[in-house]
């Protein structure tokens, strides 16, 4: 599985616009929305702050991936958001979110789910790979860095 092939420039912003977690989460709900990957955009939102209330998603060194399961989301969806001033998020290191992936899935999926996050966690260990999505200035520089990194 390759996060690039589930994204495209609807779905990755560069720069977010976001300053806390509720904005960021917000913000990239509307990308999936506006891009027709998701219909309910309450329901979405609902359940991502029903699993940020049980832990933050805000795993650290400045990236959090927020992700949740509802029956309205059809197929697994993700959407990628770059902060350079960085997000408020509740992080386990009390430090900014820079690099937000998000992940929705339907409540009865559970191995692309799994894969993905774990692609994800494999894709931001890749060394130089945080520093430079940091330092990409559009959405479609940030699809070609992933695209090179996979």
């Amino acid at each position: 599985m390759r996060i690039r092939d589930l994204l495209d420039e609807a779905t990755v912003k560069v720069p977010l616009e976001s300053v806390d977690k509720e904005e960021c989460l917000e913000e990239m709900v509307d990308l999936l929305v506006r891009s027709g990957r998701i219909s309910d955009r309450q329901a979405a939102l609902k359940a991502l702050l029903k699993r940020e209330a049980q832990a933050t998603t805000g795993i650290g060194k400045g990236i959090a991936l927020p992700h949740a399961k509802h029956d309205s989301i059809s197929d697994l969806v993700v959407a990628i958001g770059v902060s350079k001033d960085g997000i408020e998020f509740d992080s386990v290191d009390d430090e900014l979110v820079h690099f937000v992936v998000l992940l929705l899935a339907n409540t009865s999926e559970t191995g692309s789910h799994l894969r993905t996050l774990v692609e994800v966690a494999r894709l931001v260990e890749v060394p130089g790979f945080f520093r430079k999505a940091l330092d990409c200035k559009t959405s479609s520089e940030l699809l070609d860095l992933i695209d090179s990194e996979e």
